[in-house]
């Protein structure tokens, strides 16, 4: 199947503790199914004081189910679905069915 969602995509929050908060994918995780956005799914984690980290609270993000994401619509900022088509170059390209707006150039 191929990727709805990619490394630099805007996505939103549907659903969750972080719902309506937007951020861009840093990393996908295709076999877990899960994508770090920036700035969503904050935790803090202890981290013990190595040779080149000090220890203390620190704060990162944690993967986030790809079902709670949705890109945002190029045109209207707003979630939508994704869907595929094929141009008449022969190119495969994701659009947002919410405005049929193409996602990749």
């Amino acid at each position: 199947m191929a990727a709805k969602i990619k490394k630099g995509d805007k996505v939103v929050v549907i659903t969750g503790r972080d719902k309506g908060r937007s951020g861009e994918v840093v990393q996908v995780m295709p076999t877990e199914g899960r994508a770090l956005v920036r700035g969503v799914n904050v935790v803090k984690r202890h981290q013990k004081q190595t040779m080149n980290q000090e220890g203390g609270i620190i704060s990162k993000e944690a993967p986030i189910h790809l079902s709670n994401l949705a890109i945002v619509d190029p045109k209207d900022n707003k979630p939508t679905r994704v869907g595929f088509k094929t141009l008449e170059d022969g190119r495969k390209v994701r659009f947002a069915k919410r405005s049929g707006d193409l996602i990749d150039g």
